[in-house]
Order: C-alpha cells, then sequence, then structure tokens
C-alpha cells in the first residue's frame, strides 16, 4: 500500500511559486525524475503565514528517499530562494483501515 509523504517548512509561498515560474526546466526535470522513481502525486501548498507543505503518495517510503537523495542540487535552490533555513524533515503516514473513507475514488 502507497504512502503519504508531507513535508512542512517555514518560508515565502510566494518565491516558491516565482521559483518555479522562472525555471520551468528544472521543476520539469525534478517531477520526471519523482514520477520515474515511482511518484503517484504530487501538491505544494502555502499558507498566508508563511507556511510551505508538500504532500505527496508514494509507493512507499524508500522510493522517496532515493528520489530526494538524488534531487537535492536542484531541490535546495528553490527552498533557498523560497526563504527556507531549516533542513526539510519528511514524515511519511499510510492510510489507516477505518472504514469511513470518503471522496476521491473511496
Amino acid at each position: 500500500m502507497s504512502v503519504l509523504m508531507m513535508l512542512s517548512v517555514t518560508g515565502d509561498p510566494k518565491k516558491v511559486e516565482e521559483y518555479s515560474s522562472s525555471h520551468p526546466d528544472v521543476m520539469r526535470e525534478i517531477i520526471d525524475s519523482a514520477k520515474g522513481r515511482g511518484l503517484i502525486a504530487h501538491r505544494f501548498y502555502g499558507s498566508e503565514d508563511g507556511q510551505i507543505i508538500v504532500i505527496d503518495e508514494w509507493p512507499d517510503e524508500a522510493s522517496f528517499q532515493t528520489f530526494f537523495e538524488e534531487n537535492g542540487a536542484r531541490i535546495g535552490p528553490m527552498m533557498e530562494a523560497a526563504g527556507v533555513s531549516s533542513e526539510p524533515h519528511p514524515t511519511f503516514w499510510r492510510k489507516l483501515d477505518t472504514h469511513d473513507e470518503h471522496g476521491r475514488g473511496a
């Protein structure tokens, strides 16, 4: 069963959007690499109080870890541009069997 990866950092969400708009080739390289490692779904979210969250779905934790290690040199400049100064620490979540799923293919 797949896992969700959540990575939360403090930074400027608008700067993430600006970086991705001005570096579409880098963003495409990152997403292509992720898909090649098994990425199922990916989204960035930002809040008005300077929080950035990345939520991905991966086949397993190891697939994400391999991707992240291979792409640190591409991801780092985007995080720096957004003013992120702390080391990102992903958290992995597994789906619980609660028999009350709703939406998105439940």
